[in-house]
């Protein structure tokens, strides 16, 4: 019949094709802008979550250094110099080793103290330039100088003082005149040496320090401060042999 045939109707085979064809590419065409848009949506998102994580980790980070800072400041307050508490464990720690240091030298109590002291009011008046660490380098340095001043062009010669005591000895008048003798001799002797070679050779035998130690509060090295103690010891070695 004439309803049967389609070209009754206006339309033929190639037509309805060509509508097929243009209706694909439009959802085609649908289809990739809303994968466009979809990766786009994915990259903005991935930017804005790089972002944050960059934020977050600089405010961590500042926050780490801030707290850092703090740390090291507290730190810092509890080794100072010129908290009270700090100084005065420092002046128990080394002003009877530093006075000893100064008679070795000085061979004078009173000097000796007079020296000591001066040298903890300097590093009170330094006490926040020098930390706790480095304060008994400080001390001995500045008591040194101040020795050294003090002495300029004299000479320092050394007196033991032997405490007196009473004791019944019946040893002969000649055996004790001769131990009294050698006593004075073996004194002068120890005088004889030069400052150098008398202030580490007592450190070492008095104070009974090591010569690393010796080494630090003069100021020299340990092979030096042995030097000096082995010049010193053949020196009373030759005297005590003419004893």
């Amino acid at each position: 019949s004439a309803f049967s045939d389609p070209t009754t109707l206006g339309l033929s085979s190639n037509s309805n094709s060509t509508v097929s064809q243009a209706l694909k590419k439009r959802r085609v065409v649908r289809m990739n802008e809303i994968l466009s848009m979809f990766f786009i949506v994915k990259f903005l998102r991935s930017v804005i979550e790089q972002l944050r994580i960059k934020n977050d980790t600089s405010h961590r980070k500042k926050n780490f250094y801030i707290s850092l800072q703090l740390e090291i400041a507290a730190m810092n307050k509890e080794k100072d110099t010129c908290k009270e508490e700090v100084f005065n464990t420092l002046y128990r720690d080394h002003a009877q080793s530093l006075h000893n240091f100064l008679y070795f030298k000085t061979t004078n109590k009173d000097q000796s103290h007079d020296i000591a002291q001066e040298a903890f009011i300097k590093l009170w008046n330094n006490c926040k330039k020098v930390s706790p660490e480095k304060a008994k380098s400080f001390l001995f340095t500045v008591a040194n100088n101040l020795f050294l001043n003090a002495i300029a062009h004299q000479k320092v010669v050394l007196n033991f003082k032997k405490s007196k005591t009473t004791v019944i000895n019946e040893q002969s008048p000649e055996y004790l005149m001769e131990e009294k003798e050698f006593e004075a001799r073996l004194n002068k002797a120890i005088a004889d040496l030069t400052e150098m070679q008398r202030t580490a050779f007592l450190l070492s035998r008095v104070e009974g320090k090591k010569y690393k130690e010796i080494a630090e509060i003069l100021g020299i090295s340990e092979k030096a401060a042995g030097k000096r103690i082995h010049d010193a010891l053949e020196a009373l070695r030759e005297q005590i042999e003419k004893i």
